[in-house]
């Protein structure tokens, strides 16, 4: 019985010992985040900006963080849920791509999110990152929506063990690339928290989309 378990957790302690540390993500991720890179742009009307009003700050409208879920332990995930922008995607593991940044799903599956291996896993104690694209040559893709996520919005991560992961939102930003606060996204509070990622601000044929839109959000309850 015990040695059935032990390859699992060489394989869990292998893998924390790779997780990148916080400050070289943020490190990489602040010089070199463009996930969208394929974006096109051309479309008579962009994706929706965050609202001023949507910046993140301590209080989320609803939410009792004395309750906060435990977290939960490690596990790969499935699938990702945004009712309120009709979003429900499969999940793929991604890293960082041979220039350093993090990699993107392929551009090609417009519904298609991508779960940053680097990072803990959605539910775990840390700071989760989810990326997506916001749109493709064929048009809008998974996360076209996310600058009109609002406060208190919900976020379903099924994870591969079976359990949901559901974040609630409190903050909704977009960042310019050139100064992106890595730290201040990316680094842990100390409880299960998510990031979700996509290209956003304005548009040049020459560079691309010249912000990312950041949702930041806190497990609330676990299914």
């Amino acid at each position: 019985m015990f040695a059935s378990g032990l390859p699992e957790l060489a394989e869990e302690e292998e893998r924390r010992r790779k997780r990148a540390p916080w400050g070289v993500i943020a490190l990489v991720l602040l010089t070199g985040l463009a996930l969208i890179r394929n974006g096109s742009g051309e479309f008579d009307v962009g994706p929706p900006q965050p609202a001023q009003a949507a910046a993140a700050d301590s209080a989320v409208p609803g939410a009792d963080f004395a309750k906060t879920p435990q977290p939960l332990p490690f596990s790969a995930v499935d699938r990702v849920r945004i009712p309120s922008i009709q979003v429900d995607a499969p999940i793929v593991p991604v890293g960082l791509d041979t220039d350093g940044w993090v990699a993107a799903p392929p551009p090609e599956n417009p519904n298609l999110a991508g779960w940053f291996t680097g990072a803990v896993s959605p539910g775990e104690k840390g700071t989760a990152v989810v990326v997506g694209h916001v749109d493709n040559k064929s048009g809008p893709a998974v996360f076209y929506g996310l600058g009109a996520l609002r406060k208190g919005s919900r976020v379903e991560i099924r994870r591969k063990d079976g359990k949901t992961a559901v974040f609630e939102a409190y903050g909704i930003e977009v960042f310019g690339k050139n100064n992106f606060p890595g730290d201040r996204v990316y680094a842990s509070k100390g409880t299960p928290e998510l990031r979700i990622i996509t290209c956003g601000g304005g548009f040049s044929q020459q560079n691309g989309y010249d912000g990312n839109v950041v949702v930041f959000a806190r497990l609330v309850e676990v299914r």
